[in-house]
């Protein structure tokens, strides 16, 4: 019996790529092969040149057709030449993954991101006005603190059944917003499961008539905005009781404010002001269970001398692909 493979990637819209999809129906047995799309209408070719390749690099069930329906994540390469596209930035997080495997740096991102209406109004706030301030609605429960939590438990169980890396879920200090984390694993294992997730969010929210957005201060003003914390350890910083290759780490990045800043996604600048839990975008700290500092200790890791550390400069609009492979390449490069 044949089967739909939902072939997904990522495109060239600036500043913040969007996710694509087309369905390819494949014979039992088959599969999924390389196969092309139309770049120049995805900002990724020019009309005379207009032909890009798809190249599978990542399968899952699909939990929303169900059966034997498959998601396929994709690579996007040049049809000409068979080259990595230029927005396509999982090629050097395989790189850079490689070149340090033998630190086994891990991650896990928390991926925050906001309902709207489709007027483009946050799903629960009144017309023209706005909620209450913010302060019940964060891992809140009842009527009028938590918005759409039918939306979430569905793209749960989706990520469940996809076989997706899935750790949980919350609201988020925002009346409208969620959080999801995904991890913990590889950069490129973290980031092609994100991906996807992301992908079923869009999808299953659209059947609500939902939008979701990842910018970074979806409401100017005296509310949060949306992160994409990411938390980071190689061996050393889980193994070392001492809390030197942690803190060692955290000196490493804090050497390349700019460079990362740079990469952590579109309009950083309008969340990272030093207020609503953040620190500011041109200056760097770091602390233990300080959420105001731009990497946070978690007390537990202070506690035991080892684990992990909490880049918490992201955005939820970020490019976990490109996020990784920041975070990778300083702080391994550092302890060599």
């Amino acid at each position: 019996m044949a089967y739909q493979a939902e072939y997904i990637w990522i495109d060239g819209t600036k500043p913040t790529p969007l996710l694509r999809s087309k369905t390819k129906v494949l014979a039992d047995g088959a599969t999924p092969p390389i196969w092309g799309f139309d770049g120049s209408s995805t900002n990724q070719a020019t009309g005379e040149s207009s032909d890009c390749e798809l190249k599978p690099v990542f399968t899952c069930h699909d939990p929303i057709r169900g059966g034997s329906n498959v998601l396929v994540l994709c690579d996007v390469h040049l049809a000409r030449d068979d080259r990595p596209h230029p927005t396509n930035t999982r090629v050097n997080c395989v790189r850079t993954a490689k070149k340090y495997a033998s630190q086994e740096m891990i991650f896990g991102i928390e991926q925050e991101y906001t309902f709207l209406k489709l007027d483009g109004e946050p799903l629960g706030f009144p017309a023209g006005g706005f909620p209450a301030p913010q302060g019940p609605y964060y891992c809140g429960v009842g009527a009028g603190r938590v918005i759409a939590r039918e939306i979430i438990e569905e793209h749960t169980q989706a990520c469940i059944d996809a076989e997706l890396m899935i750790e949980g879920t919350n609201a988020e200090v925002m009346p409208g917003q969620w959080e999801f984390q995904i991890g913990a694993a590889d950069a490129v294992t973290v980031s092609d499961h994100l991906y996807v997730a992301r992908w079923l969010l869009h999808r299953i929210a659209e059947d609500f008539d939902v939008v979701v957005s990842l910018a970074a201060k979806p409401v100017k003003g005296d509310w949060n905005g949306a992160g994409g914390h990411t938390n980071f350890s190689t061996k050393a910083m889980r193994e070392d009781k001492k809390m030197k290759a942690i803190e060692a780490a955290c000196r490493a990045i804090g050497k390349k404010i700019e460079l990362h800043v740079s990469n952590y996604g579109d309009d950083i600048e309008s969340r990272l002001t030093g207020a609503h839990e953040t620190a500011p975008y041109d200056k760097f700290s770091f602390g233990v269970s300080d959420r105001g500092a731009s990497i946070r200790i978690p007390w537990q890791v202070q506690r035991a001398g080892k684990g992990y550390a909490e880049d918490r400069r992201p955005n939820a609009n970020c490019d976990p692909y490109m996020v990784t492979s920041l975070i990778t390449e300083t702080v391994c490069s550092a302890a060599e």
